[in-house]
């Protein structure tokens, strides 16, 4: 379960920023989370609240943005959702297209209050 190392590194990063920024709480972070990243939102939510459960992190909420697989023509410039796996572009039929969203891990935000 890579989630869980996942999760670790968010936890991390969080932690990280907070010793920059003395007398800041931080109570929620946002993650992005493609949907061809090969990331399971639900195992990460549940890898999340393992590790911070009984720490000082137990109260940090952790937030999840699902991003849908995104694409573009080259041919025709027409971006359009991907959907079961059709990558095709859907006015001019090229095959070949260009992925835009779906890959993404990252994280969005860390939302703090000052203590």
């Amino acid at each position: 379960m890579h989630e869980l190392g996942i999760a670790q590194a968010i936890l991390d990063r969080v932690a990280n920023e907070v010793t920059r920024h003395a007398g800041a709480r931080p109570v929620e972070v946002g993650v992005l989370i493609g949907e061809v990243s090969g990331v399971d939102a639900e195992a990460l939510a549940f890898g999340f609240e393992a590790i911070v459960k009984d720490t000082e992190w137990e109260r940090l909420k952790l937030s999840i943005e699902w991003k849908s697989r995104v694409h573009c023509c080259p041919s025709c410039n027409r971006e359009f959702p991907v959907i079961r796996f059709d990558t095709a572009c859907p006015d001019c039929g090229n095959t070949v297209t260009v992925m835009l969203n779906g890959d993404e891990l990252d994280i969005a935000y860390i939302e703090v209050e000052d203590t």
